[in-house]
């Protein structure tokens, strides 16, 4: 059981919905593989110099993975609930990580252990699945924003940002926005004026 009235069940049924059919005995195992976390605002899920071993399902709030460069916070990734969040090199290489994930809301979220989600997935094919198709979703993904970045105007990388990710645009502060986006905050406010003078 979890707090917010979800329970642990209520999760295993929310990921197998999103990635793949399960039976009642699927379900059960995937469910006790999930280990429920909860963070404060402004609490690491994962630091600098730490091995992430899981995957992280929001269960509730809005988390921020970013790393520091030339003594430079950049925004990776944002994500709230229904989402899952990971450092994907890390967690394959089993090394520590540049990455960090931040709460930015006091989050609850529920830890998929990889070691533990590979065992169960050498017995049941459709939780095969449901590792596979988490992996995919998370590099592309990362394959989105690289090329949003590479390719992309200002005004472009906003308007498929509002697109995607509604919810992030009402609830994450302008300077991370700003920063995922990797432009000035005084860029984004005229690049967010324009697209309010396009409506």
């Amino acid at each position: 059981m979890t707090n917010q009235g979800v329970t642990t069940r209520d999760i295993a049924r929310e990921l197998a919905r999103r990635y793949s059919t399960m039976t009642h005995e699927e379900l059960d195992v995937l469910e006790s593989v999930l280990v429920p976390m909860k963070f404060q605002k402004g609490e690491k899920i994962l630091a600098e110099g730490e091995t992430c071993t899981h995957m992280y399902w929001i269960v509730k709030g809005l988390v921020r993975q970013f790393y520091f460069k030339n003594g430079k916070e950049l925004t990776e990734h944002m994500a709230c609930e229904n989402n899952i969040v990971m450092c994907i090199e890390s967690l394959f290489k089993e090394e520590p990580t540049r990455l960090q994930i931040m709460a930015l809301e006091p989050t609850l979220v529920c830890a998929i252990p990889r070691s533990r989600l590979e065992q169960v997935a050498m017995r049941s094919v459709n939780i095969q699945i449901l590792y596979r198709k988490i992996l995919e979703e998370s590099l592309i993904m990362s394959q989105i924003h690289a090329d949003m970045l590479r390719f992309e105007t200002a005004q472009d990388r906003y308007s498929k940002f509002v697109k995607r990710s509604p919810q992030l645009v009402l609830r994450a502060p302008l300077v991370y926005i700003a920063n995922y986006l990797q432009m000035t905050p005084e860029t984004l406010s005229r690049v967010r004026t324009q697209a309010l003078q396009d409506k």
